[in-house]
């Protein structure tokens, strides 16, 4: 249900966050579809979170796997409550996405379509939120878009110190490129536009 992506220290971690509202424990499947999906993803750090608790055997899976099962409950009889506290936070969530050259993609036998996909199988139930969007996260191995002879064209970092805390246009901000690399997981990818969308909670 939620992918987080951040830098730390020249590091990359990758979290996804899956929620099950179901009225039953999870089961071991339900658990061992999950980190199918992480499987898939490759070096992503799996947290699911439900308000029923989870059998015996998916606990044991999760342990094994380094998956973190999490219960959200009410306290029961004889639990002391700490504290309640309503905070309302009014937050930016600034996405990187990029747009991939597909001509050169196509070229290369890099599979976008099957990316797409398995960033929607993060969704519960499975969403289409990028299977058909133009602009997609990358896992970057640094913060520099570089041309095909691998010289610096800017540092992505210094153009996101420059965008506004907030953000009122909708359709966020487009930093168009030619003859640009950047690199992941996969090698150098070449894209077209680096944009940056931003995602306002209350």
């Amino acid at each position: 249900d939620v992918y987080w992506e951040y830098q730390y220290d020249n590091t990359t971690f990758k979290i996804a966050i899956e929620c099950k509202n179901y009225n039953h424990t999870v089961s071991i499947g339900k658990v061992r579809d999950f980190f199918g999906v992480l499987y898939d993803l490759e070096e992503v750090k799996g947290i699911m979170v439900t308000k029923k608790g989870y059998q015996e055997g998916a606990k044991k899976y999760g342990e094994y796997y380094g998956i973190d099962l999490i219960e959200l409950r009410e306290p029961e009889d004889g639990e002391a409550i700490v504290a309640e506290t309503t905070l309302t936070i009014d937050c930016s969530v600034r996405h990187r996405l990029f747009l991939i050259d597909e001509d050169w993609a196509k070229e290369h036998d890099l599979n976008i379509q099957s990316y797409k996909q398995r960033l929607d199988w993060l969704c519960s139930p499975v969403c289409g939120k990028w299977i058909n969007a133009t602009h997609i996260p990358l896992t970057t191995k640094e913060d520099k878009i570089r041309n095909s002879e691998g010289k610096i064209i800017v540092d992505i970092r210094k153009l996101e110190d420059e965008l506004p805390k907030k953000s009122k246009q909708d359709d966020g901000y487009v930093y168009p490129f030619e003859n640009a690399y950047v690199k992941t997981e996969w090698g150098d990818i070449k894209i077209k536009e680096v944009k940056f969308e931003y995602e306002n909670h209350t």
